[in-house]
């Protein structure tokens, strides 16, 4: 493991669960797994009901498709009742339930993988296995359905279709060489991780994340001999290469896919927060939809199911309570870490300066880059790839522009009128085509990193 890994990783893994709570400036934040990123009608009435009674009525979006709550000062009742739903199958294993899935998976094509079978299969196998207790908050499993919109997410143990027979598992983003039908490609995935763990006493690291281990390529040759299924052709993930490149570009937001008279649509929460107004009109559209809806790795709800004659009138009610549903919004693709005054370490409000500043965006167009505000130089959350980002500092903001490591600045110790200015025009002059391959009608073309840091989410 790196030095910088492991000054990082002497300390116990303080992710926040939803009973271990993160002491934050504004309260307990609270983090609530959502494997797949699937929940009921039921269970959305009960987040947004605790979301009010327990904390500060805010219901946040990760970028791993998890929940999370601030201001909660009763764990213990949070836990009561989201266990009473479903959400909280098992107190032991209950930060370990990191599992990302293809949130438009058989939604708008069958796909080569049953996606919610394997993501509750998963789940159950995580939760039975008890070593896997031991494993970080930070350790993530992802379920792709062939598209490779979340195997780009580089998870640590993800499961890739290749075809209707065969899965590759992935190891930290990477073809492992292993090669399973899809009817064991969960029980795999757990062996996986019980191997990282195993692979981690052995090196005697404290590490969190397969990528972290002093050699990864013990553990793909280890799973190998122990699977005895091995493929001599490696799936090149990042950048996607060969995996369904038949399906067309679609946007995030707004009507994802048209199936049986059946509308799938994409909602974005502006900042990847929603208020109790938005989670309410969600439910309502829900209800008379499927009764249930999918969170996405980029801060959208999917909502499959609506009636194609009533699905104009539910856009127009969505968009009114300040949900994002055209794709040109100005808030689409604008993320923000916590800020002040949720994060002690924030120089700023982020969150209000970054509304402000968007509310007088120009529409957004194909290919323009993502922006991300954050209130440190921690950078929590920053996506992968090129961003426009803005940092605030002790005398104001300074705007850049580019992948970490080779940015350009634009402006600095700026304030929020000349902000606008600089992102919109960084927004644009740095756009670029979506690469190849890009085609996650119900993600992004810009992939989130989900940086891992000590701040109070996972955004």
């Amino acid at each position: 493991m790196s030095e910088g890994f492991a000054s990082e990783r002497d300390r116990p893994d303080a992710c926040p669960g939803a009973l271990q709570v993160h002491p934050a400036a504004d309260g307990g934040l609270a983090r609530i797994r959502v494997p797949g990123g699937m929940l009921t009608t039921e269970q959305l009435r009960v987040l947004v009901t605790a979301a009010e009674e327990l904390g500060n009525s805010t219901v946040e979006l990760t970028s791993r498709a998890n929940l999370q709550l601030r201001g909660v000062e009763s764990p213990e009742e949070l836990g009561g009742r989201i266990g009473a739903v479903g959400l909280l199958p098992s107190l032991t294993h209950e930060r370990v339930r990191n599992v990302v899935a293809s949130p438009g998976a058989g939604l708008d094509d069958p796909g080569w993988l049953s996606v919610p079978r394997v993501v509750r299969e998963l789940d159950r196998g995580i939760c039975s296995a008890p070593r896997l207790a031991e494993l970080s908050g930070r350790f993530l499993f992802t379920v792709d359905d062939g598209r490779g919109d979340v195997s780009r997410l580089r998870g640590d143990v993800g499961l890739l279709p290749l075809d209707g027979d065969t899965v590759a598992v992935l190891l930290g983003g990477d073809d492992s060489g292993v090669r399973v039908g899809p009817a064991d490609a969960a029980e795999v995935a757990v062996v996986a991780a019980e191997e990282f763990l195993a692979e981690r006493d052995r090196q005697g690291g404290s590490a969190w994340r397969v990528a972290e281990l002093d050699t990864p390529g013990n553990l793909a040759g280890t799973l190998r001999a122990r699977t005895g299924s091995v493929e001599d052709t490696v799936v090149e993930v990042t950048p996607l290469s060969g995996v369904r490149r038949d399906q067309q570009e679609k946007p995030s937001v707004g009507v994802l896919a048209r199936t049986g008279g059946e509308v799938v649509l994409g909602l974005g929460a502006p900042l990847g927060r929603l208020s109790p107004a938005q989670m309410h009109s969600i439910i309502r559209a829900a209800e008379v939809a499927s009764g249930a809806v999918r969170l996405t790795p980029w801060r959208t709800v999917v909502l499959p199911g609506l009636d194609e004659h009533e699905h104009h009138s539910w856009l127009s009610e969505l968009r009114s309570c300040g949900l994002i549903v055209d794709p040109s919004s100005p808030f689409n693709g604008v993320t923000a870490c916590a800020g002040d005054p949720g994060c002690a370490k924030s120089l700023a409000d982020v969150h209000r300066d970054a509304a402000y500043s968007t509310t007088h965006g120009a529409p957004v167009a194909p290919g323009d880059l993502p922006v991300h505000w954050v209130g440190c130089s921690r950078r929590c959350g920053r996506p992968r790839g090129p961003v426009v980002e803005v940092l605030a500092g002790s005398s104001g903001y300074r705007v850049s522009s580019g992948t970490r490591g080779d940015e350009v600045t634009l402006v600095s110790d700026a304030g929020v009128e000349t902000v606008a200015e600089a992102v919109e025009h960084a927004r644009r002059s740095g756009a670029a085509a979506p690469t190849a391959g890009s085609h996650e009608g119900f993600g992004t073309d810009h992939v989130n990193s989900d940086q891992e840091t000590t701040n109070e989410d996972d955004r």
